[in-house]
């Protein structure tokens, strides 16, 4: 793929200097550059990198002077990392899945496939399934009964897709993510151990020995317009209703959602995170790596967790959180701070207690 500096100043709505009839045919960090790419130098730290490189073309800081950098053009951005988004979405040319329907994919007759599908190797589609038009499916794939696929998706290698899941328009879903698996949910005849802990917060009490019975999944999942799915994350059917994801919202690799998970519009949710049954979670939550949260609570719209937060208790909207268990991020930076003074108090007290200690002798 090649473009014109103009094309792409064009496209990122971008300020141009220099010489617009430049060929580029990739993106490259600056050090790396050569004269056909474009130098992604955003930041003054990476002047040094362009002195190395060969690029002929560049995207600037703001009041970085091209001439000096050796440079025959430049782009200007306002916010260089949105702009970024711009570009890599230009140069980006996606996974080649040929259009039209693989001989080898295997479509169950009552299955409707929209008008632009393209259809992989090895792609299972069951009975009464729908596949909007211009989705794209790549190889070995599997959409089970009577789920639905909005227009201009894209399923990627491995993907299993439930009954009756519904998937919304232009959602992109990550080699091996399971959609629609059933949810992890058993009970005893008899009230378990595990009853009797979660409400005595410590007391196993005297329940007997027990098997599990599985409760059903009857429930789907829904998903919203232009959410983005991980691989090998797994978003699980709910138990009665639908597991729902809002429009909007991404999902990084290896993120579980657990059954009846209600998660709002414009989230972001990153690597491991880990979500228990029947939580509900506002628009535009953000849970950085790791982050864990317990079954039956709600989060507010806006709450930002770091990394390896564990969120017991309902959060309300607006909350920043950190830590295990979850407080505000500024209480838990002077907590932790404590904590690291802790050894060196143990000291000061030690050293206090055998002052006294000599001073009560010489009495």
């Amino acid at each position: 793929m090649a473009f014109t500096l103009d094309q792409i100043a064009t496209a990122l709505g971008a300020r141009l200097e220099g010489d617009g009839s430049l060929t580029i045919t990739r993106a490259a960090e600056p050090a790396e550059a050569g004269p056909d790419a474009l130098a992604l130098a955003m930041k003054p730290d990476y002047a040094e990198g362009l002195a190395r490189g060969g690029a002929q073309a560049a995207i600037l800081w703001d009041g970085a002077d091209r001439r000096a950098l050796g440079l025959r053009a430049a782009l200007f951005v306002p916010r260089p990392r949105y702009a970024l988004s711009g570009l890599t979405r230009l140069m980006d040319p996606g996974p080649e899945i040929a259009p039209g329907i693989h001989p080898s994919a295997v479509i169950d007759p009552d299955a409707r496939i929209g008008d632009g599908a393209a259809i992989g190797p090895l792609v299972v589609i069951g009975p009464r399934a729908e596949i909007g038009p211009r989705a794209r499916i790549s190889a070995h794939a599997v959409i089970a009964e009577e789920a639905r696929i909005g227009a201009d998706a894209l399923i990627l290698a491995g993907v299993r897709i439930g009954a009756r899941v519904t998937l919304g328009d232009r959602v992109i879903v990550q080699p091996g993510a399971v959609i629609g698996a059933d949810g992890f949910s058993f009970v005893t005849p008899e009230k378990s151990a595990v009853e009797n802990v979660r409400a005595t917060l410590g007391d196993a009490g005297a329940a007997g020995a027990q098997s599990w019975t599985r409760i059903h999944s009857l429930g789907s999942v829904t998903i919203g317009d232009d959410v983005e799915i991980g691989a090998n994350s797994c978003i699980d059917r709910g138990t009665i209703r639908d597991t729902v994801i809002g429009a909007g919202t991404k999902l990084d690799n290896l993120v579980h959602v657990g059954h009846n998970v209600r998660i709002g519009r414009d989230c972001l949710l990153c690597g491991q995170v880990g979500i228990a049954g029947s939580v509900r979670i506002g628009d535009r939550v953000v849970f950085a790596g790791q982050v864990g949260v317990n079954d039956n609570i709600f989060v507010g719209d806006d709450v930002i967790a770091g990394g390896a937060t564990k969120i017991f208790t309902n959060a309300p909207a607006g909350r920043v959180l950190l830590g295990y268990p979850a407080m505000r991020m500024d209480a838990h930076v002077e907590a932790y701070k404590g904590l690291r003074r802790l050894p060196r108090l143990f000291a000061q007290v030690a050293a206090l207690q055998k002052a006294v200690s000599k001073l009560s002798r010489s009495d």
